[in-house]
């Protein structure tokens, strides 16, 4: 695709002159000569009914999405866009299972495990610029078969998401007494249009809100993380609980670990579940002008969410919350999240209610996420002939307008849960996309080893590659074993749960019904293609790979050459 051809960083004054054959635009941004640039303003933000006609036939030989996501987007997609419920909620109960100390230390496993994925994903994205699903570099590189597995059971694990982002969304509304007057199905209702009218506006609809939540949702955990820190040195209002020096005390009463082992293993898989989402700026970056230019500093904020939210802002939680407490035990939903329970033991009055509508706004993103994830690997699913063909619709907007609608039907299933006998049922929903996340961060690790592989076995060296993996090949195997130990968890609490030897066969298979589907699928796939594990004499490397301005990026690494090592390690991380 020619929008997808080399588009490099904007020249500085002291960097070298960059080879003059690269896309021009025009004033709005957009590539000349893109299909896309020719519709007008209603039209291409896809606010007139002509924007849902098909994409006129002929203008591009492959299914090309729309590009209006700018880089700020998929930065802030990269830092904040999976931060939700398991962040904000689900620590409060892995607190109170695993003590503070194993949350801490689960999470940092964890955020070592996705930084690894996260920039093996970003290497094979810069290399290989596939719109709508990155399930096909399991296709290419792995195993057709297996990439047919893994993209329907994402396309699964998104699809179920919705309805269960819109329930909570309307549990979380019933905080406020006076939202807990009105039926949970009338809220469901209206966030279930809310959605709807954010698909309206397409690829910028999605980007416009991951931009503004995300960054409320980061500016909240630093709000939290600088009261914390005057709470933890004994700053709280008087006749609170952190009226004095609190320090580390919770560490030692009741203490750093609860429940052993079973904790250990059980907060391990709440840590890797919290995480789901991160991958979405693979699929993002698909829908940049400057594919080359922003996934790169995207990935690298990866890190930033990892060290500075997740494991600084947890770590706070386990110094100021027991996690014997009885809301982390007993509580439901917001109540149970430990920064509102924090809020409440500093007698920081509005702080709960403030800490409610950053939960209510993080579940719906992931809500809006979701449809955008599901919908695009629907698409590319549809472009390899793994769907129906009509999943290939792009209207004149750039929206997949039937993989779109096909995924927001799925919502309805939220209704579901307003039965007597429904959660039961929702349960079961769940447990089909419950390990899918593990399984789309493997497949990359692997697909990223298997790519490398095959990059040296045809003669290709790694200067060839503008964008590397921090770690390398070794630090996908590191994310590979650390997916692996998480399976071995999961498999062990579902045997045997806390509080008990042995769990019952309806615990086992909700905790693990996914992996005899994934399995199903792959013989599904190979059924019907015909194709297995690839030998690595097998894996092309070359065709579909982005064309780059060698000249331009070679002078330029020698530049970065002569930087002070400072400056080099800047722009490493940043």
């Amino acid at each position: 695709m020619d929008s997808e051809k080399h588009v490099l960083p904007a020249a500085e004054a002291d960097e070298p002159k960059r080879n003059p054959s690269v896309p021009t635009y025009d004033s709005t941004g957009e590539v000349t000569g893109q299909w896309r640039s020719t519709e007008d303003f209603w039209t291409r933000n896809g606010l007139n009914l002509r924007s849902f006609e098909r994409r006129p036939a002929g203008e591009a030989k492959m299914v090309e999405l729309d590009k209006s996501m700018k880089t700020r987007h998929l930065h802030m997609i990269a830092i904040g866009g999976s931060i939700g419920a398991g962040f904000f909620v689900g620590s409060g109960s892995a607190l109170a299972r695993g003590g503070p100390a194993t949350l801490l230390i689960d999470f940092i496993i964890m955020g070592i495990m996705i930084f690894n994925v996260v920039y093996a994903l970003g290497e094979l994205a810069v290399m290989y610029p596939i719109s709508g699903g990155f399930y096909t570099y399991s296709t290419r590189f792995i195993d057709p078969s297996w990439g047919f597995a893994m993209g329907w059971n994402y396309v699964f694990q998104w699809a179920i998401v919705l309805p269960l982002e819109l329930t909570v969304a309307g549990v979380t509304v019933g905080y406020w007494p006076k939202g807990a007057d009105v039926s949970v199905g009338v809220w469901i209702t209206v966030f279930y249009v809310f959605i709807i009218l954010i698909n309206i506006w397409g690829t910028l609809g999605y980007a416009e809100e991951e931009f503004w939540s995300s960054a409320l949702k980061l500016s909240a955990t630093v709000i939290f993380m600088i009261i914390a820190l005057v709470l933890v040195l004994g700053g709280g209002p008087e006749g609170s609980m952190y009226d004095e020096y609190w320090g580390a005390r919770l560490w030692y009463d009741p203490g750093a670990f609860n429940h052993g082992f079973k904790g250990f293993c059980s907060v391990f898989v709440t840590a890797a579940f919290a995480f789901s989402g991160t991958e979405l700026v693979g699929l993002a970056a698909a829908e940049t002008r400057n594919p080359l230019k922003s996934l790169p500093g995207a990935v690298k904020q990866v890190f930033w969410r990892i060290t500075l939210f997740y494991v600084l802002g947890l770590f706070f939680v386990g110094l100021l919350v027991r996690y014997d407490n009885e809301d982390l035990l007993g509580g439901d939903g917001s109540n149970a999240s430990p920064f509102v329970i924090v809020g409440a033991n500093a007698n920081l009055k509005g702080f709960d209610s403030f800490m409610n509508v950053v939960i209510l706004v993080s579940v719906i993103s992931i809500g809006v996420s979701g449809v955008y994830g599901g919908s695009r690997t629907l698409t590319a699913l549809g472009e390899q002939g793994y769907a129906p063909k009509i999943f290939t619709y792009i209207d004149r907007s750039g929206r997949p307008l039937f993989s779109v609608a096909t995924v927001l039907i799925f919502g309805a299933l939220a209704y579901v849960n307003l039965d007597a006998e429904g959660p039961t049922v929702f349960d079961w929903l769940l447990a089909l996309s419950g390990l899918a996340a593990l399984f789309t961060w493997g497949s990359i690790c692997l697909a990223h080893i298997r790519f490398r592989k095959a990059w040296a076995y045809q003669g290709h060296s790694l200067d060839e590659i503008p964008f590397k993996a921090v770690g390398g090949v070794y630090g996908s195997y590191m994310g590979l074993f650390i997916i692996f130990l998480v399976l071995i968890a999961q498999f062990y609490t579902a045997v045997s749960p806390i509080g008990t030897d042995v769990g019952t066969a309806e615990d086992f298979f909700k905790s693990y019904l996914a992996l005899p589907v994934v399995i199903l699928f792959w013989v599904a796939g190979f059924a019907w293609k015909r194709q297995g594990w690839l030998r690595t004499s097998q894996i092309d490397v070359d065709s579909g790979r982005r064309e780059l301005d060698w000249e331009y990026i070679n002078a330029q690494r020698e530049q970065i050459k002569q930087w002070p090592a400072w400056r080099r390690i800047v722009h490493r991380l940043f």
